[in-house]
């Protein structure tokens, strides 16, 4: 499946909240990851990726399939709580960007269960 635009700025999101998270909480700098972070970052990479919602994916949080195992999800929150806040200030544009993508979220939603009635 080809990725989006959209879905690589998901994934880019995605992947400076985590290693802004790691920076400052496992030591890590530049483009390193430590091993648990490296990990849950290939995992939602995947889940990203394998979306059954693409290419019209909605963000994570306005999702209505939760598609994380428990301990990745509460791994992905505690990433999300503490990098949300600070990423305004480091990636402005990508922290914009997600806010707008959120906001279109459930027409995303509406058009795939549209999509998916018409294909029964």
């Amino acid at each position: 499946m080809e990725t989006t635009k959209r879905t690589k700025r998901e994934m880019k999101t995605v992947e400076e909240m985590i290693k802004l998270y790691c920076h400052d909480h496992h030591q890590t700098k530049g483009d390193e990851l430590c091993a648990d972070c490296q990990s849950l970052k290939n995992y939602a990479f995947a889940r990203i990726k394998n979306c059954v919602f693409n290419p019209d994916k909605p963000t994570c949080k306005n999702c209505t399939v939760h598609c994380y195992s428990t301990r990745n999800k509460e791994a992905i929150r505690e990433v999300m709580r503490y990098s949300g806040p600070r990423m305004m200030l480091r990636f402005p544009g990508l922290t914009i960007m997600h806010l707008i993508d959120g906001i279109k979220d459930e027409n995303r939603i509406s058009k795939f269960l549209e999509d998916k009635e018409k294909k029964n």
